[in-house]
């Protein structure tokens, strides 16, 4: 924890995955500080593929987390899971905000596999390319179905805390590491506010992104023409595509670090916990041979891991190529990776023989004084607490 005088409390940016919480407290106060953290496991099956299941066992250990940390109670969570859909629509020039609303939401119902009287719908126009003509507006729509998103604000009221805003995690990710400076554009898909009812009038919930580009601006002015994929390496794999610090694609598949040590843990008999371990342990960078411990659990974890590993490379290579083919896709010059997975020796120079694109880990140089491990779980819960 970076330690102050005089602190002021702020909004803690609040990460859910099915082994563990990680929550980021951020006081902006003529710049951006990190004013506490904290990370706490999470029993088994409380919360699985991005999705809360048990909301009263997570209520618990949200309660225990931010006692025993001294985190304040106003919190933006972040989701990511297969009931969150973003698409990038294109519109024509429209400058009238009710009309634009409109072509929006009748634009949506083409493209998001969802009842949209069923989901929170939310959008954002993106800036057209530095020195591109303006056609059309990009506007990138958010959908997230009510349901799920029910749960988890039931856990977080419950455990006596103030949601003031909901967030999809790929744009946290692209705000903790598309710039040292903290971006405001990848915003979020809902600020909900202490009353927010998921379950409420679907006219109700609709909050409206505020415009970041103006159709009729100086079209010379706006972000790179090339993107970058962001990801972060959890329990499940959650991506992003970002032209400068605004999303363009996002897809999240439930296979990730968990499931690696799932497959660990049911081959040789270990607990998920244990296995988790073992990863980190073992790792693919040196001689089985030399790495002390069980042969056989040392075999059976590099095995589990180059396996995994193999996996998540075609994961990302068909993400790409997926993308590529998309209306409107732009150019994907690099890779970031962040996240737990991160921290596994050799994972990231694997991926690197996987995909024929430059490849960095990274997490946010806010982070630095924290511990390596702590420090790559606590990125999407910082780039979460950014958003303002």
């Amino acid at each position: 924890m970076i330690p102050s005088r005089n602190k002021k409390k702020g909004v803690v940016g609040l990460d859910i995955e099915a082994s563990s919480i990680a929550a980021t407290e951020l006081c902006v106060n003529g710049g951006v500080r990190i004013g506490g953290y904290g990370i706490a496991p999470l029993d088994a099956g409380v919360f699985r593929d991005g999705e809360v299941h048990e909301p009263d066992g997570l209520s618990e250990s949200l309660k225990e987390l931010f006692s025993a940390n001294k985190l304040p109670k106003d919190v933006r969570l972040g989701v990511a899971n297969q009931r969150v859909v973003v698409r990038t629509l294109q519109l024509p020039l429209i400058e009238d905000q009710d009309e634009l609303e409109a072509a929006i939401r009748f634009q949506a119902q083409d493209h998001i596999p969802m009842p949209l009287d069923q989901a929170v719908l939310d959008w954002q126009v993106i800036p057209a390319a530095a020195g591109a003509e303006v056609p059309t507006l990009e506007v990138v729509v958010v959908a997230a179905r009510r349901d799920m998103l029910k749960k988890a604000i039931g856990a977080v009221k419950g455990a006596g805390l103030r949601l003031v805003g909901i967030d999809h995690s790929a744009f946290a990710l692209i705000r903790a590491l598309a710039g040292e400076h903290p971006p405001m554009h990848a915003g979020g898909f809902a600020d909900p506010g202490p009353e927010f009812d998921p379950m409420a009038d679907p006219a109700e919930l609709q909050q409206t992104a505020e415009v970041v580009a103006d159709p009729s601006a100086d079209p010379t002015i706006g972000v790179p023409e090339m993107g970058r994929l962001y990801c972060n390496l959890g329990d499940v794999t959650n991506l992003a595509v970002a032209r400068g610090d605004f999303c363009l694609f996002t897809r999240v598949f439930n296979f990730g670090i968990e499931g690696i040590a799932q497959s660990l843990a049911e081959r040789s008999g270990l607990t998920l916990d244990h296995a988790r371990q073992w990863l980190i342990h073992v790792g693919l960078e040196a001689d089985v041979g030399s790495i002390e411990g069980d042969a056989e659990i040392v075999t059976a974890t590099r095995d589990a891991l180059a396996a995994g590993t193999a996996k998540l490379g075609d994961e990302l290579r068909r993400s790409l190529e997926y993308y590529a083919a998309l209306e409107g896709a732009v150019r994907v010059e690099s890779v970031v990776i962040a996240g737990a997975g991160t921290m596994i020796p050799g994972l990231v120079e694997h991926l690197r023989r996987e995909l024929p694109l430059p490849i960095d880990a990274a997490t946010p140089s806010a982070l630095a004084g924290v511990a390596g491990r702590a420090a790559a779980r606590l990125t999407l819960s910082y780039g979460l607490g950014l958003e303002e």
